[in-house]
């Protein structure tokens, strides 16, 4: 004979949060931890402002005439500069010691689903990249940058097109390499990038940029320049789209939850 207990018989009744609740309590914690953490400060928000505060106030070399079409040409430079170093270069050096340390393991063994982890990762880049657009837009307009509702919406869209793309690649090298040699490539990679992207903005436009789209940041730069005055710039959006989907395939491939 079996006897049926009544409801409440064993409380609290411990479950598995709901999976909204469960994301956006991780996504708390990993954006509290970029938001308090001075090296990602520093590349996000202090070296990103710094560029846009010296282009806008020194005579630079090369430096298009009138201040309302240098800052047109430097905003969206600025702004791609930011998004890979939030999604890209603190994504992956964060996470390949996170998985040094066992901090990703302890937590799926805690009985934390894997993606979960993954998803507070990407809430915490939203964040912060929320954070650069207050801080860097409201910089950028006090020193006389000028954009239309309708472009700023739109630029908007376009940047969070960019943050998945450099999340991804993050997430995928973070996930897959070493400590070591993610903290080396991650920043050889992210000064390649910024290197690029600073070349082909002094010597031509970011507009036809041509076969320099396929670098990421070459192709958030254009496409942010293109979208601010209402334009898609299809060939750089084309290249962020195939970047970002090819990124994730390969994360889901070899992305390890151990160091």
């Amino acid at each position: 004979m079996t006897y049926a207990l009544p409801p409440g018989t064993f409380s609290p009744r411990p479950r598995r949060a709901p999976v909204a609740r469960m994301a956006l309590a991780q996504g708390r914690v990993e954006a509290a931890l970029m938001l308090r953490h001075g090296e990602q400060l520093m590349l996000n928000l202090i070296i990103p402002a710094a560029i846009l505060i010296a282009a806008a106030k020194l005579p630079l070399p090369g430096a298009i005439d009138g201040r309302a079409a240098q800052l047109s040409h430097l905003v969206p430079v600025v702004f791609a500069v930011a998004a890979s170093s939030a999604g890209f270069t603190g994504q992956a050096i964060a996470l390949a010691f996170d998985r040094r340390y066992g901090a990703l393991k302890r937590a799926g063994a805690s009985g934390v689903p894997a993606w979960t982890i993954i998803a507070g990762k990407i809430l915490g880049v939203l964040a912060m990249v929320a954070v650069q657009i207050i801080v860097l837009g409201a910089l950028a307009l006090a020193l006389g940058w000028r954009v239309s509702a309708a472009g700023a919406a739109f630029g908007a869209l376009t940047l969070l097109l960019g943050v998945a793309c450099f999340t991804a690649l993050g997430l995928l090298m973070g996930g897959s390499l070493s400590s070591e040699l993610v903290l080396a490539l991650a920043n050889l990679a992210w000064l390649a990038l910024v290197g690029t992207l600073g070349y082909v903005a002094y010597v031509g436009s970011l507009a036809s940029a041509g076969w320099f789209n396929a670098v990421p940041t070459v192709a958030l730069a254009g496409a942010l320049s293109q979208a601010f005055v209402g334009v898609v710039d299809s060939a750089a959006w084309i290249a962020l789209v195939a970047w970002a989907v090819l990124a994730v395939a390969a994360a889901v491939r070899w992305f390890r939850f151990d160091g």
